[in-house]
């Protein structure tokens, strides 16, 4: 970068910030303050724009200016990833919160990248239907942000992850070009995939400005149980044992900690007659373990192990696994915890995917995620630290990135070769 380029990124100069005014308002532009700090590095500006034509006009100019953007949503993953190499500018969706187009007859919905997935779902749900995902904090998070982190949770064993549900994108490329592609219709194969590209890309490739996704109706009725085990073993057992079975359940998820012994919770919905068959087939297929209606916080278990009483002493790291290491990997997760002298709580989902909280001094924290991401590698899984205290050591937050790395670099140099958006954030520094 050169001595003009870095002082435009230091100073935001004038006449460059007088064309943002001049695009969406003068009380759309404010310089950021110490809450829009990004995993502890300041932005300079923070511009929210009420279309998606000034959304990519502002991205053009940041990228010619040579400035660092940094997308944002509801802000509620805004930690996730590493944290930036430099960042000049927050683009803010906060603006764009609009549902274009319910078409309920065809099942689909378009929607702005700022509505949060709430709104979303209350909306839906005047038609009797809904987008199948149990994302975090959907009071606040949104579709953008959402599709950017790749979050979704338990529901994902039925429907599917949010690739499964997206059908269509338009996003912001640096250059200003807004580019979309799939459709309106749940089956479309023209063109290359750019929704499933930019899903779980953390804003890197460009700026998510709206989706279109399938949806599902709502379920008539719904019954959740609880299942006890007496360790890791016996819960793999019974996990695998509802998935080998007939029975249609909607999630299966399993809590594990260095407290109390493994709970299954497992989900039916349907109709009345439909899900008192289910649960005489659970029961008989869990004998001779106690079935009990499972309580409402069985519903909210990610966001209660988010839950940070004390951030500075917490870690909580995404995990994936094959369904068949469960065992292994919570022997190895209590291992490593007790080396370390580390509280622990861990929710996996029957898809091998699952989350894991551990508590204790910053030394121990780092070491034993350390230790678990070795273990984990080794047998082709993956520990992502989504959260760790801001006075651990520097720790990488995703780990190896495989032979797909070269890749992915290729893809982000086609698409933002000044590397403008989100630098640094993602797997091998991208």
């Amino acid at each position: 970068m050169d001595a003009a380029t870095k002082s435009e990124a230091s100073g935001l100069h004038s006449a460059l910030r007088y064309k943002f005014i001049a695009l969406v308002g003068n009380e759309y532009v404010r310089a950021a303050t110490a809450a829009d700090a990004v995993a502890g590095t300041q932005p300079k500006l923070v511009i929210e724009p009420g279309t998606e034509t000034e959304l990519a006009e502002i991205l053009r100019l940041a990228n010619e200016a040579g400035l660092a953007v940094i997308p944002r949503g509801g802000g509620t993953k805004l930690g996730w990833g590493n944290a930036p190499a430099r960042a000049d500018l927050i683009l803010s969706t906060a603006r764009l919160t609009e549902i274009i187009e319910h078409a309920w007859a065809d099942l689909t919905v378009t929607v702005e990248a700022g509505c949060t997935i709430q709104r979303l779902q209350e909306t839906l749900a005047q038609h009797g239907q809904r987008l199948a995902l149990d994302a975090l904090w959907p009071e606040k998070a949104t579709v953008g942000g959402v599709l950017s982190t790749n979050d979704s949770g338990a529901l994902r064993l039925r429907f599917g992850a949010l690739r499964d549900l997206i059908i269509g994108a338009t996003i912001a490329l640096p250059d200003g070009t807004l580019a979309s592609s799939g459709g309106k219709v749940v089956k479309n194969v023209a063109g290359y995939d750019l929704p499933k590209l930019v899903t779980g890309a953390f804003g890197t490739l460009g700026v998510i400005t709206r989706a279109v996704f399938r949806l599902h109706p709502l379920p008539l009725n719904s019954r959740s149980f609880s299942v006890s085990t007496m360790d890791a073993k016996e819960a793999q057992r019974f996990v695998h044992a509802v998935q080998d079975s007939k029975l249609a359940h909607t999630f299966l998820q399993s809590h594990f900690s260095n407290d109390a012994a493994p709970v299954s919770d497992i989900l039916f919905e349907g109709t009345e007659a439909g899900l008192t068959a289910q649960e005489a087939e659970l029961r008989r297929l869990a004998a001779p373990a106690n079935v009990l209606q499972a309580p409402t916080s069985s519903w909210s278990a990610r966001e209660e192990l988010w839950s940070l009483s004390d951030p500075g002493t917490t870690a909580i790291a995404k995990i994936s696994m094959l369904p068949g290491d469960l065992a292994r990997t919570m022997g190895g997760l209590q291992h490593a915890a007790q080396m370390h002298q580390l509280r622990w709580r861990a929710l996996v989902y029957a898809t091998g995917l699952g989350w894991v909280r551990l508590e204790g001094k910053l030394a121990a924290l780092r070491g034993a995620l350390q230790l678990l991401r070795v273990e984990m590698e080794s047998h082709g899984g993956s520990l992502v630290t989504l959260h760790r205290p801001v006075k651990m050591a520097e720790f990488d937050a995703w780990g190896q990135a495989g032979d797909a790395l070269p890749l992915m670099k290729a893809v982000k140099q086609q698409l933002d070769p000044k590397n403008t958006l989100n630098p640094g954030r993602f797997v091998g520094g991208i």
